[in-house]
């Protein structure tokens, strides 16, 4: 296993995260505890929830699995670095109230306490904030997070789906504040796909020192071989992959990624997660397997070497928007 530092802190994690989004809707306890400990041996020690996940009437369902799992001892505690989210409402259907989401003082202290007797530690090692709050100053949340970092519940804050200006404010507000870090990590949109991230997100993680983390790196199966298991396993794409599939221009450019790799004998996401690792400031990509064979193909990827041409051909292919302002002025 490849390890880095997350951004500008002194914490090692593995060049690939362990995301556990599927643990719960679409992955049994059993086989999520059977993909962790695989995951764990072979030394992906970077797992990422939310309070959330499991979503629905099963809200914070994906949290209680890695918490009887951490229960079952071995060392599986330490030897993770936890990161959960913090902002979706997790009152029950008809439970709300006005205090029970987003990134007020209150909630963080309410959601931070739920997430920690779900996942069955005493810590957590990077609280991110799920998504901006409009209505809440930084002043308030960092407030709260200095007050979480002193009881010992959780060591760093990161964020995620922020804006590169967000990032600035929330790091420029923290460095006025005695102490206080900042951020250290950004979980945002971005694989090849999908690469706006590059114009102000990930400039602005970079210069502020945060590792950037980033989910859906195959575009909801997009870049998985979708056009090839349409053709002969007759698996149809869903959800994102399928919506982008509607527009001419993204089919066409899936087929010219799949006839690419095809020619090379290579698999398209392996490929499509080691061109994120080629990426400037990416510590590693989020991975989300539902099956034990999923981890096995993300592995892999870690061994797969691009080479310049790869490199050039995949940019003619997904061009980039390039850096702001140019990407978007003379």
């Amino acid at each position: 296993m490849k390890y880095t530092q997350l951004g500008r802190t002194g914490l090692k994690v593995s060049r690939l995260v362990l995301g556990t989004m599927n643990f719960g809707p679409q992955t049994d306890e059993s086989t999520s505890h059977g993909i962790m400990d695989a995951a764990l041996d072979a030394g992906l020690n970077f797992l990422d929830t939310a309070n959330v996940y499991g979503w629905g009437e099963n809200k914070g369902r994906t949290e209680e699995i890695i918490g009887t799992w951490f229960a079952q001892g071995g060392g599986r505690r330490d030897k993770v670095v936890l990161a959960t989210k913090v902002y979706g409402n997790m009152a029950g259907d008809g439970d709300a109230w006005p205090n029970h989401d987003k990134l007020s003082a209150v909630n963080i202290r309410r959601a931070v306490d739920a997430s920690l007797k779900r996942l069955q530690t005493d810590y957590i090692d990077i609280y991110q904030l799920h998504h901006i709050d409009r209505a809440t100053p930084f002043e308030e949340i960092w407030q709260a997070i200095e007050v979480l970092v002193q009881q010992g519940k959780i060591l760093y804050a990161g964020s995620s789906n922020f804006p590169g200006y967000k990032i600035a404010q929330a790091n420029e507000i923290a460095a006025r504040r005695c102490g206080t870090i900042g951020l250290v990590s950004e979980q945002c949109l971005y694989n090849l796909a999908e690469r706006r991230a590059e114009m102000e997100v990930i400039p602005a993680a970079q210069d502020y020192g945060l590792g950037v983390i980033p989910w859906s790196p195959l575009h909801g199966g997009l870049l998985g071989g979708v056009l090839k298991k349409e053709a002969t396993q007759g698996r149809r794409a869903s959800g994102r992959a399928a919506d982008a599939l509607k527009d001419t221009k993204t089919r066409e450019q899936i087929q010219a990624y799949e006839n690419l790799l095809d020619k090379h004998g290579l698999e398209p996401g392996e490929v499509a997660l080691a061109w994120l690792l080629t990426r400037p400031g990416v510590t590693g990509p989020i991975v989300g397997p539902r099956t034990q064979a999923q981890l096995d193909s993300a592995l892999r990827a870690l061994q797969l070497e691009l080479s310049e041409e790869m490199l050039s051909t995949l940019d003619e292919i997904f061009p980039g928007p390039g850096p702001s302002p140019e990407a978007f002025a003379w």
